[in-house]
């Protein structure tokens, strides 16, 4: 009932109002893909397409720029917009992104009077008769909500066993709002759907309804108080984590009451210091939580920046003598079993500095298309690992900065050359793990990520090793089937081209059917004992028997290669 009264306040507000930002939107993107499509479609075609590129980079941060001041003037889903193309580095280039990046959520607050009136029709009831108090002056003030401190009613503490809550409130009218943004997205991303410069490198229709959804469920406070226990559940017994606690009974879906955690501001170094609390010893924990979320529960905070992360002191007990607290679960990301499978795979071969395995975990993840050459991929990888592989922050700023341009043109170029559109997970994916990387560097300028990476991955390698021996020899049974089921299919297909239903004009084509049949044959034979071998070493550490019965038995199959190739010759 509360919420059917706040939709029909937000439909009585301004349609002029309404109507005027949606204009305004269409009306910037008009403009900009006008321009577009003069400079990267017209001009080439009459043959001034230097002119367009001498331009480019410079209107590309000219158009960043103008987004930047349309999002915060009009706020909303707009600065969600931006942070959101910010991230699209497979989409976007990077005068646009670098540009976007740095685009915070922080707007001026909405008066107080306006909250309460809200917070309170949807409760149902004044809040001076659900909160013992409410400080006006909010603490947090974003573009979709903002967040206040008060206190629970003796009631209501004694039921719950809390007493200091945050009260979490939206933006009046922010739903009608929301809606006019996303008729007006939707609206430019059909446009861009016609054009083909565009929609053979991204599915913009597609890309919309993706923010769309998680931009809806954001403002969906009865959705992130799930998050939250779901998040406390996955680290329940964890002494390592705390998360605020909801009181449901004060909970709506423009209304969230959870307890107030608020403790030390993780990235603020003098204040844990003073509390006794070394900062270096911080960084290693976080980034082993976040590893824990992203690649063992599948369920991760999207949003890891420092206002979201506290450090908690605790007495002194047999565990550490502070926790780590994370608020705000309104974006968080989940990772399908297949995928963290393939991204502990990319974390495996990420520690061992290994850029083709990386890309092969790439793909395993879906993130390259079919069609796609990953051979510059590849070969970007690897050139990136052989020099930067293994560096903390503080090694990389002495590092030349020209390298640095000259590895981002190169991996840019290689990126946005190749079909491939990141998922909307992935995406979360990449932002959590960037979050991660800079704050551990703000506790710790000497911090290494790769110092947790490698334990981690090794942790993670040992726990799944008990698989590799059915892996390989499942993979070396498949193997061996395509290779000796190969000559009756080249049999069948030359007879079917002996009879005439398909007509060749290749001469000797039988014997190079002999030839296919035997490379096959060998390379099987080749693909059975490496594997055989690797498998092999892999158990020796811990099985010495059955580590030396499988490298003994790779003999087979290499002695089979060496007699096939022997035959062909």
């Amino acid at each position: 009932m509360a919420s059917t009264v706040q939709e029909r306040a937000d439909a009585q507000l301004p349609l002029r109002e309404h109507r005027g930002r949606y204009r305004r939107i269409l009306r910037f993107a008009a403009w900009n893909l006008a321009a577009t499509w003069w400079f990267e479609l017209f001009l080439p075609r009459i043959g001034l397409s230097r002119v367009a590129a001498r331009t480019r980079s410079r209107r590309m941060r000219r158009f960043a720029q103008r987004f930047h001041d349309l999002a915060v003037d009009l706020g909303g889903l707009m600065i969600k917009v931006g942070q959101f193309l910010s991230s699209r580095l497979d989409v976007l280039p990077p005068e646009i992104t670098k540009e976007l990046e740095g685009l915070q959520d922080e707007v001026p607050p909405v008066a107080f009077p306006a909250i309460s009136a809200l917070a309170a029709r949807e409760l149902g009831t004044p809040l001076d008769r659900v909160y013992a108090s409410v400080d006006p002056t909010p603490i947090a003030a974003a573009s979709l909500g903002q967040a206040h401190r008060g206190r629970l009613n003796p009631a209501d503490a004694g039921d719950t066993g809390l007493d200091a809550v945050v009260l979490k409130v939206q933006r009046p009218g922010i739903g009608a709002i929301v809606d006019v943004d996303l008729a007006a997205l939707r609206k430019v991303a059909g446009w861009l759907s016609h054009i083909r410069l565009v929609s053979r490198r991204a599915d913009m229709p597609a890309l919309v309804e993706e923010f769309a959804q998680t931009s809806l469920l954001e403002i969906d406070y009865l959705h992130e108080a799930v998050n939250a226990e779901r998040f406390a559940a996955d680290f329940a017994g964890d002494d390592r984590v705390e998360v605020p606690g909801v009181v449901w009974e004060r909970t709506t879906r423009r209304v969230l009451t959870l307890e107030d955690v608020t403790a030390i501001k993780i990235t603020d170094v003098g204040a844990l210091r003073a509390a006794g609390i070394d900062p270096a010893a911080v960084a290693p924990v976080f980034a082993s939580i976040m590893f824990d979320q992203l690649f063992t529960n599948g369920f991760f905070h999207a949003d890891p920046h420092p206002g979201n992360i506290f450090v908690t002191p605790v007495p002194p007990g047999a565990g550490l003598p502070w926790k780590l607290t994370f608020i705000d679960f309104g974006m968080m990301g989940e990772v399908t079993a297949s995928t963290r499978s393939g991204l502990r795979k990319l974390l495996i071969a990420a520690a061992a500095r290994d850029g083709k395995g990386l890309v092969a975990a790439i793909n395993d993840v879906g993130v390259l298309m079919p069609s796609a050459d990953s051979v510059a991929l590849e070969r970007a990888m690897t050139q990136l690992f052989a020099r930067f592989g293994g560096m903390g922050f503080a090694e990389l700023r002495e590092v030349d900065p020209r390298e640095f341009r000259d590895f981002a043109v190169e991996f840019g170029d290689v990126v946005r050359s190749l079909p491939f559109q990141l998922p909307e997970n992935f995406l979360l994916i990449i932002r959590a793990m960037s979050l991660t990387s800079g704050v551990c560097s703000a506790l710790d300028e000497r911090f290494n990520l790769w110092d947790s990476v490698e334990p981690y991955a090794a942790q993670l390698l040992r726990n799944e090793r008990g698989n590799v021996v059915q892996d390989v020899a499942r993979q070396a049974l498949d193997a061996a089937g395509v290779a000796f089921r190969l000559p009756g299919r080249l049999d069948a297909l030359a007879g079917r081209l002996e009879e005439g239903s398909l007509q060749v004009a290749v001469p000797r084509l039988e014997r190079q059917a002999a030839r296919l049949d035997r490379a096959v044959r060998r390379s099987a034979s080749a693909l059975v004992f490496g594997a055989l071998l690797l498998a092999g070493a892999i158990v020796r550490p811990d099985d010495v028997a059955l580590g030396n019965v499988l490298m003994t038995a790779s003999a087979l199959p290499l002695l089979h290669a060496l007699w096939v190739g022997r035959r062909g010759r």
